[in-house]
C-alpha cells in the first residue's frame, strides 16, 4: 500500500533538485570548473578575454591563436618516470625471448634480471639502447599499432588505473576552453612524436599533425609490393630545451601566443613565447601535491623545474599551483 510522504519530505526533495540543478548549471557556466578561483584561473580567463575580444587593443586574429603545451608532466603524470619509457621497458621484456643474446649483454643483461640501476649504469647510452630497440625496427604503421596495443592494456603502478585516465582533468577544461575561443591547440613534447600520436587525439582531442616531438629516423622501403616506412635506431631530432622552439618553427610557422609547460625542459619554449610582439601568456604547472599526485621541483630526477620556475616568479609568469589552484587532478576512471 502507498504511504503519503509528508509535505515536509516533499519540500526537502525539491529543495535537493533545485541545488543539484543549480551545480549542474554553475559547471556549465565555469568551462574550468576544476580550477579553484584564485590569480591562476583569473590569469587564463583574463587573458582568453583580451585576445578575443574584437576591437580590444589586445585582440588576437584566429589564425595567430596559437597555444602549445608540453606533455610529460603538463597533461599528463610523468612519475615515477615518464610513461614512455614505461612502455619501453614492457616492450623490451616482450622481445627479449627473440634475442637469447641479451642475457649476455649489458644493458640488457642486467635489465631483464631486475637490476635497474645496473642496466642504467652505463647512463644516456645505456637508456638510447633500451629505448632504440624497442622504438626501432619496425613500419610506422606497426610500431602505432604496438602502442595502442600497450596503451589499452597498461596501468600506473600507484594509481592502478590506464595511464591515458592519468591525464589531468584541469588541463583537459583548458584545452577545450581555448580551442571555444578559437585557439590551435598543440602539443610540443620530448617524448617520441610517433609514440604520442597513438592515442593523443583520443585522449586530448589534438590530431595526429598537431604534435610535434622527438623523432628517429624513417626511411621508405617496399615490402611485399606495398610502400611502408621502416623506423630507424638512429636519432633525427631532439624536441628538448633549446629544440622545442626549433620545433614549432619548424612544424608550426607561428611562435605561440600561449604555451604552458612544467620544467626546464619547457624553459626555452617560454622564453620564445615571452618574446614575442604583444600579449603573451606564459605558464608553468607546478607540482605540489604529494597526497594527490606528486611534490618535486628543483631536484627532481624527472621533471626538474628550477630556472624556469626563477625565470616566471621574476617576470611575473603564471606558475600553477596543483595543491592551491586544482579542485581535482585526474578525471573520474571511465564508467563512472
Amino acid at each position: 500500500m502507498h504511504t503519503p510522504r509528508h509535505p515536509l519530505s516533499y519540500a526537502l526533495f525539491a529543495v535537493s533538485l533545485v541545488l543539484a540543478s543549480a551545480h549542474v548549471a554553475a559547471a556549465a557556466d565555469d568551462p574550468l570548473s576544476s580550477w579553484n578561483d584564485g590569480a591562476a584561473k583569473r590569469a587564463v580567463v583574463d587573458f582568453v578575454q583580451r585576445v578575443t575580444t574584437p576591437g580590444g587593443a589586445d585582440f588576437v586574429p584566429e589564425p595567430e591563436r596559437i597555444a602549445t603545451f608540453d606533455n610529460d608532466g603538463t597533461l599528463w603524470a610523468e612519475q615515477p618516470m615518464y610513461f614512455q619509457l614505461a612502455f619501453a621497458f614492457d616492450r623490451v621484456k616482450g622481445l627479449a625471448p627473440q634475442h637469447p643474446e641479451w642475457k649476455k649483454q649489458e644493458p640488457f643483461k642486467s635489465f631483464l634480471a631486475g637490476d635497474l640501476k645496473g642496466a642504467l649504469a652505463g647512463g644516456a647510452k645505456a637508456l638510447v639502447q633500451l629505448v632504440m630497440v624497442s622504438h626501432a625496427g619496425v613500419t610506422t604503421a606497426e610500431f602505432e599499432q604496438t602502442v595502442k596495443d600497450w596503451i589499452a592494456t597498461a596501468r600506473h603502478p600507484r594509481f592502478h588505473r590506464p595511464y591515458t585516465e592519468c591525464m589531468y582533468q584541469p588541463m583537459l577544461e583548458l584545452l577545450a576552453y581555448l580551442r571555444t575561443n578559437g585557439f590551435k591547440t598543440y602539443i610540443v613534447s620530448g617524448g617520441d612524436v610517433d609514440f604520442m600520436r597513438a592515442w593523443t587525439e583520443q585522449v586530448y582531442g589534438i590530431p595526429p599533425e598537431q604534435v610535434v616531438g622527438s623523432t628517429i629516423k624513417t626511411k621508405f622501403e617496399m615490402r611485399d609490393g606495398k610502400p611502408v616506412l621502416m623506423r630507424l635506431p638512429e636519432v633525427d631530432f631532439i624536441d628538448d630545451k633549446v629544440g622545442k622552439p626549433v620545433g614549432i618553427h619548424k612544424f608550426i610557422g607561428r611562435r605561440p601566443l600561449l604555451a604552458f609547460g612544467n620544467s626546464d625542459g619547457d624553459h626555452q619554449m617560454l622564453k620564445w613565447t615571452a618574446a614575442g610582439r604583444g600579449l603573451r601568456f606564459m605558464g608553468l604547472v607546478y607540482h605540489t601535491d604529494a597526497e594527490r599526485e606528486w611534490a618535486y621541483d628543483r631536484t627532481s630526477h624527472v621533471g626538474q623545474l628550477d630556472k624556469a620556475l626563477d625565470e616566471a616568479t621574476a617576470r611575473g609568469w603564471t606558475v600553477v599551483n596543483m595543491q592551491h589552484d586544482w579542485k581535482t587532478i585526474f578525471p573520474p576512471p571511465a564508467g563512472r
